[in-house]
């Protein structure tokens, strides 16, 4: 092992790493770590033409179907196939939540903490043509990215993507009860019922529809921050629909039989163990570390987070 004292990490992040036997250089040593990429499943037959566009070899990574990895310095972006929509980045990691959760045919999946999309637009490649996926994260910027990759890699058919709380979040998915829920009655006006989704609605109608998103949403989730609809698939179940149906939160007996089938919640952790985000603060300052990696007012907060019970029947 290399001398603790060589490396421009903070003390306090060297003392974490001796305390458990780590090897700094794993952080510092820049090419030990490989990328990863997905090939959307109707593109793997394409894969020798990635490889010669990239001019690169292809690992397949055995136990994560549609993985390859590559080597770190090479970059996809400008890439026919990446332009294209055929592959994106995505970490092994990710890849293996998804995995884990073993989507099947028909599921309704939700995704508690999306952006920037990765993952989500995995688990809409397994499903195809079945079931739905919605989506929800607590930062606007960052959804609207997912929004992008949606668009980009033709995936958002059978999507809906929530500006919202994961923690409170409680709307059940569309296609899975069709029609009102149990629970309440409302008289709802069809002739402002959602039309197919555009990224060009016209500016009053935009703000017609938030007002009345909000009005609708503040009524069914009383006491928090009313979800924001901000994208939603031609057959993600929202067109043709009012918005009380859209915005019906789940009670009781009601999640029980139409919650969702599967629940993904990758939530924000302390990044301590990921060795290409530690690489970053080489870029964005070591000073940085302490304060947003190994500040433990931030560690205690974390914990907090990560305890979500979302209110939803899970297989």
């Amino acid at each position: 092992m290399e001398e603790i004292s060589n490396f421009p990490l903070p003390d306090a992040f060297l003392d974490f790493l001796k305390e458990n036997g780590l090897d700094p250089s794993i952080y510092t040593m820049r090419d030990s770590t490989p990328r990863y990429i997905r090939i959307k499943p109707d593109s793997e037959a394409q894969v020798p033409d990635v490889e010669a566009e990239i001019k690169c070899k292809l690992e397949k990574v055995g136990w994560l179907p549609g993985f390859f990895s590559i080597p770190p310095h090479i970059q996809i972006a400008g890439s026919k196939a990446y332009r294209e929509g055929k592959i994106y980045g995505i970490d092994a990691a990710s890849g293996a939540a998804v995995l884990a959760l073993d989507v099947s045919w028909g599921d309704h999946v939700l995704d508690l903490c999306a952006a920037p999309g990765a993952k989500l637009c995995m688990l809409l490649d397994l499903l195809g043509s079945s079931g739905s996926v919605t989506g929800v994260d607590v930062a606007r910027h960052r959804l609207a990215a997912c929004r992008t990759m949606l668009q980009k890699y033709g995936l958002g058919d059978r999507c809906r993507l929530f500006v919202a709380d994961g923690t409170t979040f409680s709307l059940l998915p569309l296609n899975a009860h069709g029609g009102l829920n149990s629970c309440q009655s409302v008289n709802e006006d069809f002739a402002d019922a959602f039309k197919e989704w555009t990224p060009r609605r016209p500016w009053k109608e935009r703000k017609i529809a938030s007002k009345a998103m909000k009005s609708i949403a503040s009524q069914l989730i009383p006491g928090s921050q009313e979800p924001d609809l901000i994208f939603y698939g031609r057959h993600s179940g929202v067109v043709g629909l009012g918005k009380s149906e859209i915005f019906q939160t789940a009670c009781a007996n009601e999640a029980l039989n139409s919650g969702y089938d599967k629940v993904l919640v990758d939530a924000e952790c302390t990044h301590d163990g990921s060795v290409r985000h530690i690489q970053k603060f080489e870029h964005w300052g070591w000073k940085t570390l302490q304060r947003r990696v190994l500040d433990s007012e931030r560690t205690d907060t974390l914990t907090i987070l990560q305890a979500i019970n979302p209110f939803f029947n899970i297989d």
